[in-house]
């Protein structure tokens, strides 16, 4: 039986045990990370947190919502195997009726068939790292090795300790200006979150300078059970002609390969970035998004 749990009686414990032992888990779900992205998330529990699914939602014009939060990719079903068509149905349908207007993103393991959703599939790239550097170069495009013959050029090097203030700074003021979603209470959620994957042992900062000592690309990777996330980056227009945020995950992929872990580089809907991760030799995964919009018509316009 499906159950509606509000926050406040949610197992955490229970629940944390099941993502990390779910056929696909990744970080998003975990209980301390959705506290941060959705703080008061409710949930929809099947026995005793045998199959589980987040729900994350805002109130607003005293309207409750689902939404996709900030940093969050994926969220989903989550279970101890391959999550059925029927099953991901079944999970939809006990959605609370309160929740009138839905707009989140499923993961790779859900599969829909369910017309009363809007659906598309969005992308995300992964590269498995569990063989030797010298045959995950040979999967780099030509493009990308040339980009990192320049860069090796150009004297950059690699730094474990960017500051995170650093990097966010370095993203706002050049991608970041582009980005009119990303706001200031959006920054101080990332920050929060960065050093509580921090203090959780489970991030890896990497910063990229050049012989000046001028930080030109910089990363948050989050490591959370044989999978890293490549959550965010910020990159100088200097360090874009010189091929710096190549040279960044070229370091990374080499400094890990061999481990049982895979680079999830979140994917992305700009062909250009498609194109960038997909030059690692990474390969294309689906994950869906889904809209249901039961507003009456005046308010049909609501959004996060």
């Amino acid at each position: 039986m499906i159950e509606f749990i509000e926050h406040s009686k949610i197992d955490k414990a229970k629940w944390d045990d099941r993502i990390s032992h779910s056929f696909h888990r990744n970080i998003y779900g975990n209980s301390w990370y959705l506290d941060m992205v959705c703080p008061g998330w409710n949930a929809l529990v099947e026995g005793d947190y045998h199959t589980i699914m987040p729900l994350t939602w805002k109130k607003k014009y005293g309207i409750s919502y689902l939404y996709q939060p900030y940093f969050t990719q994926q969220l989903g079903i989550y279970g101890d195997k391959d999550i059925s068509i029927e099953k991901t149905n079944e999970l939809l349908n006990a959605i609370p009726e309160q929740y009138r207007f839905i707009e989140i993103n499923l993961n790779i393991n859900n599969h829909i068939d369910d017309n009363r959703y809007e659906t598309k599939k969005l992308p995300t790239y992964l590269l498995d790292l569990n063989q030797d550097y010298k045959k995950l170069y040979a999967g780099y495009s030509d493009n990308l090795k040339r980009n990192l013959v320049k860069a090796t050029k150009q004297g950059l090097s690699t730094k474990n300790d960017s500051g995170i203030e650093e990097i966010i700074r370095l993203f706002r003021e050049n991608r970041g200006k582009e980005v009119s979603n990303l706001k200031d209470i959006h920054y101080n959620l990332l920050r929060k979150l960065i050093n509580t994957v921090g203090e959780k042992g489970v991030l890896n900062k990497i910063g990229v300078y050049n012989m000046e000592g001028a930080l030109l690309a910089g990363a948050f990777f989050l490591n959370h059970n044989h999978q890293t996330v490549f959550l965010f980056s910020g990159l100088s227009e200097q360090g874009k002609q010189n091929g710096a945020m190549a040279y960044l995950i070229d370091s990374f992929i080499k400094s890990h390969a061999g481990q049982d872990l895979v680079l999830d580089f979140e994917g992305s809907v700009n062909p250009n970035l498609a194109r960038f991760y997909k030059s690692f030799g990474s390969s294309q995964q689906e994950y869906p998004n889904i809209q249901r919009n039961l507003l009456p018509r005046p308010i049909k316009w609501l959004k996060r």
